[in-house]
């Protein structure tokens, strides 16, 4: 499967914002969209010109699509899915993406970051309701506990969640048993859970041309 192989941080920079594609480092003085301000490419091309509104629409589709790691036909069926729901679609297309297990990971803080997590993941070491489940797009439900298996537990991020609790907040729609390694899904995600600074109606805007 294709997949971006280029510097994480490029993507940062390209959208202006960071997507916390390094974990822990975006919070350090190493970031770089704090140390470079420019659009990659020659000159950074285009900054100061004024977007379409095509072009603003394209951008908060990509910032979205970036951030959660997903592939454009990856995404666009998250689209059609949340087209197919009930309620409004930017919503459940967001509720969609965090449900990803990749995500969850991220979440409960098994992972520094949403790659990391999605390696975790992909090698086999997490567990849904007792189950090894190596799909990174598998999407949680309510009432599921996510683990980690024992092969996983010794690795040094993973002691230290174990020793100290999450470093940073778990979402309300999560629960956290740091000392057991475990989360559960207590209830769908809504909107004012995720802190995503997006414009997801643009994204709609975007596919309903």
């Amino acid at each position: 499967m294709a997949r971006y192989t280029e510097s994480v941080c490029r993507q940062c920079r390209r959208e202006g914002t960071k997507l916390f594609l390094k974990g822990n480092r975006c919070y350090t003085e190493k970031c770089s969209l704090d140390k470079r301000h420019t659009i990659p490419g020659q000159h950074g091309q285009g900054r100061m010109r004024r977007p379409s509104e095509y072009g603003m629409q394209l951008r908060e589709k990509q910032k979205v699509r970036r951030t959660y790691g997903v592939l454009e036909s990856q995404f666009k069926k998250y689209y059609d899915m949340a087209v197919n729901m009930r309620g409004v679609t930017g919503d459940n297309m967001l509720q969609l993406l965090e449900r990803r297990l990749d995500n969850v990971v991220y979440r409960l803080g098994f992972g520094d970051s949403r790659p990391m997590a999605r390696q975790l993941v992909n090698h086999g070491h997490i567990t849904v309701d007792g189950k090894k489940v190596d799909i990174p797009s598998y999407i949680v439900k309510p009432g599921q506990v996510i683990s980690l298996r024992d092969n996983a537990r010794q690795f040094a991020g993973i002691k230290q969640l174990r020793e100290e609790g999450s470093a940073k907040p778990i979402p309300k729609w999560l629960e956290l048993d740091a000392p057991n390694l475990t989360g559960r899904v207590a209830v769908l995600p809504q909107r004012e859970d995720i802190d995503l600074s997006v414009q997801e109606h643009l994204i709609v805007e975007f596919y309903s041309r």
